[in-house]
């Protein structure tokens, strides 16, 4: 075989192959293979980077790329075409009540707590009233001095079987009272009238002596459930019962009192008596008292209609009465437990009687209306206290104390 002139080299070499063997050669060729890798990388980034972007897009993002403030309303719309349409089963659209006849009263804010002037929980000042004519300047006078915030302070009156100008004064006064252009004025202020057909005197050996007792104290636990269910709202967080013929008292009692956050809370009531110059401090109210040993042994031989009454010598109790007990000048906070008390003055967180606890005009547990209001509370379970040291000043009755 002839070789050319010169030898062979690569080039001619090359120039002599089947195009075949020569394209084989150039697809593996190092230069060229890198090149195809390196481009297949870059495919394979790109194609994924764009795959999870979409991704991304379809299952985990719950809004389109870009602000719903930058997108068109075209955009919005391709965008929303795609969503699902939510599916709610059971759904219960909201009722419109506009009947002008239907009242919706939500209970649920109203509390008694120690707090009052904050929550600006309102106060219910109720006192009935019979033959109280001379008595009402003097109440007023002193309603007028309480320190609690007047607008937060509701006044009711029962006026029942009078014979007296009772009713005059009290609408006198009120008048003079509510047309005051300061901060004396109350809330507001109602009167309701109720006769129970009582004819009892209102002397002292009448209204006091024991024959008269049962009779009389079931016709004024009407007349306080009468005037309880005819003033109290929704709106009232505490009840105030206060009598009439009360003498003197703090201007903060109601402060006083609801600081104690009781269920039922009395004070001691006295009355002034000067003998031979000297105040005797005499003990009015005999209503407040502890159940005794004696006591109970009596209530389980009673009749169930029989009402008990205290400071009589017909039935000996030997409770303990909180009026014998007690001194104004020391810590008007000390509190003790009570089973019976007055109605002179009664501070009632209004749940108390919200729940059907009232003055039984009954013999309930051989007691009645105030007594009978105490045993009720707290067979219910709520709890009656008395304050020995704080004392509110009665008019002198010159009653005598009985048993007492």
């Amino acid at each position: 075989m002839l070789l050319p002139k010169g030898g062979v080299t690569w080039k001619s070499a090359k120039s002599r192959l089947p195009p075949s063997r020569a394209i084989w050669n150039f697809l593996t060729r190092t230069k060229f293979l890198l090149f195809i890798a390196i481009t297949g990388i870059v495919i394979l980034i790109w194609n994924g980077l764009r795959g999870t972007a979409g991704e991304m897009q379809r299952f985990y993002c719950f809004g389109p790329a870009k602000s719903p403030m930058e997108m068109t309303a075209a955009e919005q719309a391709r965008w929303a075409g795609h969503l699902q349409t939510p599916v709610i089963f059971n759904h219960h659209t909201p009722l419109e009540i506009n009947s002008s006849s239907i009242e919706r009263i939500d209970l649920n804010p109203i509390q008694s707590t120690t707090k009052p002037l904050i929550n600006e929980e309102r106060v219910l000042i109720l006192t009935p009233l019979r033959n109280a004519a001379p008595y009402i300047e003097q109440h007023f006078d002193l309603l007028t001095q309480l320190t609690y915030p007047h607008h937060l302070i509701d006044l009711a009156f029962l006026v029942g079987d009078s014979e007296d100008d009772t009713l005059a004064k009290l609408a006198m006064e009120l008048e003079r009272v509510q047309s005051r252009t300061d901060s004396i004025p109350f809330r507001s202020a109602k009167i309701i009238q109720k006769d129970f057909g009582v004819t009892l005197s209102q002397n002292v050996e009448d209204r006091h002596g024991f024959e008269a007792q049962g009779p009389r104290r079931k016709a004024m636990g009407r007349a306080r459930n009468y005037l309880l269910s005819a003033a109290m709202t929704a709106e009232h967080s505490w009840v105030y019962w206060r009598d009439v013929d009360i003498k003197d008292s703090p201007k903060k009692i109601i402060e006083d009192f609801i600081a104690h956050d009781r269920d039922i809370l009395v004070p001691n009531v006295w009355f002034h008596r000067y003998v031979d110059g000297k105040d005797i401090e005499g003990r009015f109210d005999y209503n407040s008292w502890q159940e005794s040993d004696t006591g109970r042994r009596l209530s389980a031989t009673l009749d169930k209609n029989i009402v008990l009454a205290e400071g009589y010598k017909e039935y000996r109790t030997d409770r303990v009465y909180m009026a014998r007990m007690g001194d104004w000048r020391k810590n008007k906070d000390q509190e003790i437990p009570l089973d019976g008390i007055g109605g002179v003055n009664i501070l009632v967180k209004a749940d108390v009687h919200r729940s059907g606890i009232n003055f039984p005009c009954y013999p309930f547990e051989n007691q009645a209306e105030t007594e009978g209001f105490a045993a009720m509370a707290k067979r219910a379970g709520y709890g009656v206290y008395g304050l020995p040291n704080y004392v509110v000043w009665h008019i002198d009755t010159d009653e005598k104390p009985g048993n007492a």
